[in-house]
């Protein structure tokens, strides 16, 4: 049988893992997917915008290392009068769907900037990454990564994975906006709302495997990072809905430390106060990637960079 061989893709950190090149049936993947280390799933494509480029060309990066976006202000918390993704829920006047998973496609704003007026805050300062791991412009996110492995990822920038908290001030902001841009679903500012597609998830099982390989490449419906400029929060941190579902860390005490945010590409809430929290340490899928982030630097420091 005739074969071709895998494509493996390279980023700003190929030299911090090995790379597991394979063989596949000539007609086996539409797409140049590279496995890196032996289990990651990432489509190959070019370096990608220079990080210094983009940096410059948003002027967003502060006190934080080249690539990240500074973060700072008052994050609207639960109180007791209800959780804010509850109260958010109170004021959507227009359902796609009131079941799960629950997708609203029209907020009413005034109504929701009566409400956060009256909930308590917490300041936050941090950094995040611009864009879901590896963070560069034009390339395309990582896939299949467990938990733990997102938090050695990340480490070994010396970084760490996003508390849930972080990831989700960084999308939602002072306003606790539902949706990064504001306070309307639109299906074309992101990644969201592509069709479902039944998954054989016996043939994901091997995540360095043909079939997985093979299972992937039909159920892919993600873009390159940063390939919808309006897909931006305010603090201009780009594809937090749709796209990948991204790892967090846990606030809670109780519970698995792996939180889900952001959602997928497919038709799920993509929000950016929701998160899932049934799947543990260990858990990887087709659409789960990550992104980092880190403590914010003094300006002495940033400026000595």
């Amino acid at each position: 049988m005739a074969t071709a061989a895998l494509f493996i893709s390279t980023h700003e950190d190929s030299g911090k893992y090995p790379r597991l090149a394979g063989m596949i049936p000539e007609a086996a993947p539409t797409r140049p997917w590279g496995l890196i280390a032996g289990k990651h799933w990432q489509i190959a494509s070019p370096e990608g915008e220079d990080v210094a480029v983009t940096d410059e060309a948003e002027h967003t990066r502060g006190e934080c290392a080249a690539g990240m976006v500074e973060v700072s202000g008052q994050m609207r918390l639960d109180s007791p009068r209800g959780t804010v993704e509850d109260l958010q829920d109170g004021t959507c006047t227009e359902w796609i769907n009131r079941d799960f998973p629950a997708r609203c496609a029209v907020f009413d704003e005034a109504i929701w900037r009566n409400i956060a007026s009256t909930l308590p805050t917490r300041s936050v300062h941090y950094c995040i990454d611009r864009f879901e791991y590896p963070n560069r412009k034009g390339q395309y996110p990582v896939i299949f990564v467990t938990w733990h492995e997102a938090e050695s990822l990340c480490a070994a920038r010396s970084e760490r994975l996003c508390t849930e908290d972080e990831w989700t001030f960084a999308c939602e902001g002072e306003d606790a906006l539902p949706y990064p841009y504001g306070y309307v679903r639109n299906r074309e500012t992101c990644v969201i709302d592509r069709p479902w597609i039944l998954v054989n998830e016996r043939e994901l099982e091997r995540r360095d495997s043909t079939l997985a390989l093979r299972e992937l490449d039909a159920l892919w419906q993600g873009e390159a990072s940063g390939a919808r400029p309006l897909c931006r929060s305010h603090f201009g941190v780009y594809d937090m809905t749709g796209n990948v579902d991204e790892w967090t860390a846990s606030i809670e005490r109780e519970g698995f430390r792996s939180i889900g945010k952001g959602g997928y590409w497919g038709p799920v809430r993509a929000r950016c106060r929701p998160s899932t929290r049934v799947h543990n340490e260990d858990f990887y899928y087709y659409q789960i990637g990550f992104r980092c982030c880190a403590d914010a630097r003094s300006s002495a420091d940033a400026a000595a960079e």
